[in-house]
């Protein structure tokens, strides 16, 4: 699942392949990696590669801001969903 996430990631927002500009802590949003509709981007990819559903008041940085955050918030959905 990191992988996924982070090949996204260096692929859809950074267009890259190298692995080494992006730590999995990394803020999306301290680093300017993502503004508003690249978190929209985010949210379409997780749901539809993970199949869960993020609701509004699901969409923090806490959640969203990092590879790790985004690992475990997909975790977390996919657990309560279980």
């Amino acid at each position: 699942m990191k992988n996924t996430i982070r090949d996204y990631i260096l692929g859809n927002l950074l267009f890259t392949e190298d692995p080494s500009v992006l730590q999995d802590d990394d803020s999306f949003l301290t680093q300017g990696i993502i503004d508003s509709t690249g978190v929209l981007e985010i949210i379409l990819f997780i749901e539809e590669t993970f199949g869960i559903k993020v609701n509004d008041d699901e969409m923090l940085p806490t959640n969203l801001d990092s590879v790790n955050n985004l690992v475990d918030f997909v975790r977390s959905k996919q657990a309560v969903a279980a």
